[in-house]
């Protein structure tokens, strides 16, 4: 595989681009799903997980906590977990890189060039995704930044990220 010779450095967002959101999302349901079983008794930790996916795939995040919480009955105190379980969640299984990821990244490392990761969304939670993903033999060389700290702190991505690679811009290659 020939990579333009100009680009030295790819830039992959997380979700859904090397990994799937999805696998992320119904680990912190299932663990959020365990907490409402463990503390309340009901609803059973299977019929929430199922509802909790059923409503991921046809309608998305948006307001699953509310809708599951109207469905089953259970505290609003509880949506303090729920986002918590966002952020800081200890995964039972960790996230795999997609194969075809996996191997543009191997042809990429051996064209010798380089791999980060800029990822937006809260970069706690970003960051969170970065340490269960099963990162294998890039596990050291894969240099993760989170676009909304650069914003927040008034730095453009693209001239930060050609400083930290001491290139021009243009040799930067964004995947999507």
């Amino acid at each position: 595989m020939m990579f333009p010779e100009e680009k030295k450095v790819y830039v992959f967002e997380l979700d859904d681009v090397i990994f799937a959101k999805k696998d992320y999302l119904l680990q912190v349901y299932y663990l959020f799903a365990n907490f409402i079983e463990f503390t309340e008794t009901v609803p059973a930790q299977a019929e929430l997980i199922q509802f909790m996916k059923d409503h991921l795939e046809r309608q998305g995040e948006d307001l699953l906590f509310e809708r599951a919480q109207q469905t089953f009955g259970f505290d609003k105190k509880y949506k303090e977990n729920f986002e918590r379980l966002h952020v800081n969640a200890i995964l039972p299984l960790r996230l795999q890189l997609f194969d075809h990821i996996n191997m543009l990244f191997k042809a990429l490392k051996a064209e010798g060039k380089h791999i980060c990761i800029l990822t937006k969304g809260n970069p706690l939670e970003q960051l969170n995704k970065v340490k269960f993903v099963d990162w294998g033999e890039y596990e050291n060389e894969i240099k993760v930044y989170f676009l909304d700290e650069l914003i927040f702190r008034g730095i453009a991505p693209l001239d930060f990220l050609a400083n930290e690679f001491t290139l021009e811009p243009s040799a930067i290659q964004f995947v999507e």
